[in-house]
């Protein structure tokens, strides 16, 4: 199982991925099609399923237009602990 952590962090993800669906008055059969995934898939999306896999997430946020923030998930420059470690 998933640490309690993630667990949260998946839930707020699905949860910002559903209120920029809204934002954008798409409905979620919608962007379903438009992800190339099932309605069954967005809806577990939605509520942080960490089964799903990444690559739904990733075409759900593309359909969105937000692909562009998951190149910086794991950037060196965010990695404050890893760069401390590095520099010892």
């Amino acid at each position: 199982t998933l640490p309690i952590p993630a667990q949260k962090a998946m839930r707020k993800l699905g949860q910002d991925m559903r209120d920029a669906r809204l934002r954008r008055r798409i409905t979620a059969q919608l962007l379903a099609e438009r992800a190339g995934i099932s309605r069954l898939t967005l809806s577990k999306i939605e509520k942080g399923d960490p089964n799903v896999l990444i690559a739904s997430y990733v075409s759900v946020l593309f359909a969105l237009g937000m692909v562009q923030r998951v190149q910086d998930l794991a950037d060196a420059s965010h990695d404050l602990t890893g760069r401390a470690l590095e520099e010892e």
